[in-house]
């Protein structure tokens, strides 16, 4: 594919997701679309939104077990947005069984339509822009929603429901506009050379994600009730922080240290929950802790977007990965909504609310930046291994050489350590060898003391300090 034809592609991309994710934010979840029909209809919107919520975290995470493919991704969004579409109809009309059924319906689609993407994020934009794409599927959605709301709010639900399904509508033009292409080269080399995907890395991304936005989920339940009286702001300002704190965070350079926005991200959450406790209720307060707790998200959120697009190129399956991610941050805002109904439900005073979820969120901070490390040295493991893979014998070995050690290895721990280079597992290495897996621990043990490193994603790191490989 041409450089025009990459960048049109990339582009229409974008366009059909954000607009797919303006019609997920504005109806299912943090739009005012749904609420507002089911308290026009005199019903209790917890459990619709709860069911809407499980139904999508289920199309995340089983997307990929049938979607192998980009031809398979294609068919799969423009299937979901259909059905989507479909089950959003009954809402035009009086409350029934329907209503429930539509959203389990959409709620589960849309989730897999959401995963399917990873396949066209992958293939149209570059890893190094990756961020910038995330950017802006995030920065175009939520205004777009912001829209919607600003509609069902001031001038009609029903209205506000129409914009809702026309960003569905336009959403699937421009997903059926994209072109099928073959993955790349590099992507290829990745899934035949990585040795057992990104298992690992998956795990402590799920991890990582859970843990923010299970402040997320807090936030719904003890700081935005506080303000609920401030209809009309509430139903559009929240999203304008973090709208910011997502443009920054796309144009920054490159280069930037992402630990260092990391630890800001945790300063202002922290500083939003200590606001809410020390301030009052009235506007000017909701703005101070709005835009402290919104903009944090949206450090977070685009944060953790962009490790989950760098996982692409090291998949099989980047539907499976894209979704799994993103089901993590699903599962996040559930528990931390049920921990704040919990901690709400106890009737106890304000204060003490707000000092419950502080010690919850603060906690869990501090959690991300070890977490942060080890995820990193994965990742950089990985790209490190493939690149490694396709390197001849004598460039292995020179690798190796050139890496000074505490102590030289012996002539079976170079033999270990190139197994280990070479991405097999103690077991295959002990097979290899025809020693016992013991034995490969207790060398393992032996080269990362003498490289004085404590794990295999340590090694890896210190030789790739070391050594460019291209």
């Amino acid at each position: 594919m041409n450089r025009f034809k990459a960048l049109n592609a990339r582009r229409l991309s974008v366009a059909g997701f954000s607009f797919l994710f303006a019609y997920i934010l504005s109806f299912q979840f943090e739009g005012q679309v749904l609420y507002s029909l089911l308290d026009l209809r005199g019903t209790d919107a917890e459990r619709y939104i709860l069911a809407a919520i499980i139904a999508h975290f289920a199309g995340l995470f089983t997307c990929g077990l049938f979607v192998r493919s980009q031809a398979a991704a294609k068919s799969t969004m423009l299937g979901g947005m259909g059905l989507c579409l479909a089950a959003t109809v009954p809402f035009f009309f009086p409350l029934s069984t329907l209503w429930m059924g539509g959203l389990i319906v959409s709620g589960y689609f849309s989730g897999c339509a959401v995963a399917a993407w990873g396949f066209f994020l992958r293939a149209f934009t570059p890893k190094n822009e990756r961020i910038k794409s995330c950017a802006d599927v995030l920065i175009y959605s939520n205004l777009l929603m912001i829209a919607v709301n600003v509609v069902a709010m001031n001038r009609s639900t029903f209205i506000g429901l129409g914009f809702s399904v026309l960003c569905l509508v336009i959403g699937m033009v421009f997903i059926w506009m994209l072109p099928l292409e073959r993955d790349n080269e590099q992507n290829k080399t990745f899934k035949n050379k990585t040795h057992g995907g990104i298992k690992n890395q998956i795990i402590l991304l799920c991890l990582f994600v859970f843990i923010i936005t299970i402040n997320s989920g807090l936030m719904y339940q003890v700081i935005n009730p506080a303000f609920e009286h401030l209809t009309g702001l509430v139903s559009w300002y929240w999203a304008a922080p973090y709208i910011v704190a997502l443009a920054i965070m796309r144009n920054l350079p490159m280069k930037a240290k992402r630990s260092r926005i990391l630890y800001i991200g945790m300063a202002m959450i922290i500083g939003a929950f200590i606001s809410f406790m020390l301030l009052g209720r009235n506007t000017s307060d909701y703005l101070t802790v709005d835009t402290l707790m919104l903009g944090a998200c949206g450090i977070f959120d685009l944060f953790w977007w962009s490790i989950l697009g760098e996982m692409l190129d090291y998949s099989d399956n980047p539907a499976q990965t894209f979704g799994i991610g993103l089901s993590a941050n699903v599962f996040g805002v559930l528990c931390g909504g049920v921990l704040g109904m919990a901690v709400t439900s106890m009737g106890l005073p304000g204060a003490e609310v707000a000092v419950i979820a502080l010690t919850v969120v603060c906690v869990t901070l501090v959690m991300l930046p070890p977490l942060n490390h080890q995820l990193v040295l994965l990742l950089k493991s990985h790209a490190y291994l493939a690149a490694y893979d396709n390197m001849s014998q004598s460039q292995q070995t020179d690798i190796v050489r050139q890496v000074k050690t505490l102590d030289p290895l012996t002539v079976r721990e170079q033999e270990v350590l190139q197994l280990i280079l070479s991405g097999k597992s103690n077991r295959e290495i002990a097979g290899a060898l025809f020693i016992s897996e013991n034995t490969v621990k207790t060398h393992a043990r032996s080269i990362f003391s003498k490289y004085d490193v404590s794990s295999r994603a340590e090694l890896i790191s210190t030789l790739l300090k070391n050594q460019t490989v291209g």
